[in-house]
């Protein structure tokens, strides 16, 4: 028989239970100087043309969290948002959201549009060393 007391506490942790791990990895707000100083740094860089009305996106993101906290965690990640970032998604030559750009050495290794599949974005990220 459970007492109250081991109830009332076991109820009380519930909620935390349900809410899941925090978030570990988080998409950086794109900016030129930041994109430009994580391409001098030598390091993999990934850039995210995200939307927040996107399915495809919203499918992403978890595959994403999880290879970046990962195998890649040493990749800079950078989300530009595709409907307030335009000129940003002009620049990146992408033509809709749901796009994975990855850079290795400085120079554009690899894309993807639309991919949900986590082998094929992990092959993905993995061109950017």
């Amino acid at each position: 028989m459970v007492d109250r007391r081991t109830l009332l506490v076991s109820l009380a942790a519930l909620p935390l239970l349900a809410a899941g791990p925090a978030k570990a990895a988080e998409l950086v707000t794109y900016t030129d100087a930041a994109f430009k100083a994580a391409l001098q740094s030598g390091k993999p860089v990934l850039v995210a043309i995200h939307a927040v009305w996107c399915p495809t996106c919203k499918a992403q993101a978890p595959i994403l969290d999880s290879l970046l906290t990962g195998r890649f965690s040493d990749m800079t990640a950078f989300r530009v948002d595709f409907d307030s970032q335009a000129d940003i998604v002009r620049q990146f030559g992408a033509q809709m959201q749901s796009t994975l750009i990855v850079f290795h050495n400085g120079a554009e290794a690899g894309r993807s549009v639309g991919d949900t599949n986590p082998a094929s974005i992990e092959a993905l990220l993995a061109k950017a060393g």
